[in-house]
């Protein structure tokens, strides 16, 4: 069994090392990537059967990463594993995980017998696991009723790169109308409109977009994605 680590830390890539050879004695080759885009270099020469997938990697991150991976490859068994449990992560797995397709997610603070059993879950039985620790973080910083839908999350990122209204409504297809009403359902998830806010009036875009950063509904890798893919539109049209 040959297995690809992609990950920028060689301390934490060594521990995976370490990890793997004691839970997956099928493993018959390691090979070690330093970020994403070398991890996709490395798949395509081919005999690759599982990857362990950092997020957040300075030249192409992980999603970005596991998405081209998926589309040239559906069946890749990928586990990803971080030091973050953002939302935003979760819902860019969601987005681009194949059907059918083997994956986990489980933070670098579990323990080593939690790894293990990871390692072993998705990489050889083909399971889907994510670690629940992943659910507990996100059940004390986000209530259900509060999370956005994908439509929601989308004129979400189309603000947080820039675009107004009536860009967001050509680039998404959809009327004006429609756009200021998840805007507005948008702004109340994230609490943009406290009584504090109707007393000193904010600006509600700004606010939107400071409120999904600190509750990392988006981070840093999810925007430029978003951009890359705006940029992409652009390009196209």
């Amino acid at each position: 069994m040959k297995v690809l680590i992609v990950e920028d830390d060689n301390f934490h890539a060594s521990y995976l090392q370490d990890a793997l050879s004691e839970a997956l004695p099928e493993v018959t080759e390691i090979i070690h990537a330093v970020n994403g885009k070398d991890g996709e270099i490395e798949a395509r020469q081919g005999g690759i059967d599982a990857v362990i997938m950092d997020l957040q990697m300075e030249v192409r991150n992980g999603i970005e990463a596991a998405r081209t991976l998926w589309c040239e490859r559906p069946q890749s068994r990928i586990l990803f594993w971080s030091n973050y449990a953002d939302e935003a992560y979760l819902r860019g797995i969601a987005q681009i995980v194949p059907d059918d397709c083997s994956y986990g997610y489980i933070l670098k603070t579990a323990s080593r017998d939690r790894l293990k059993l990871a390692l072993r879950a998705v990489l050889v039985e083909g399971q889907i696991m994510v670690d629940r620790e992943i659910h507990r973080i996100q059940k004390r910083t986000t209530i259900p009723r509060n999370r956005l839908d994908d439509k929601e999350f989308e004129v979400l990122l189309d603000l947080a790169i820039g675009l107004q209204d009536k860009q967001i409504a050509e680039r998404r297809n959809i009327s004006l109308r429609t756009v200021q009403n998840r805007l507005l359902s948008l702004y109340d998830k994230l609490g943009v409109l406290t009584d504090q806010d109707r007393l000193a009036p904010l600006n509600k875009r700004v606010r939107a977009v400071n409120r999904a950063l600190i509750t990392r509904t988006i981070n840093i890798e999810t925007l430029e994605a978003a951009q890359r893919e705006f940029d992409a539109w652009i390009a196209e049209s």
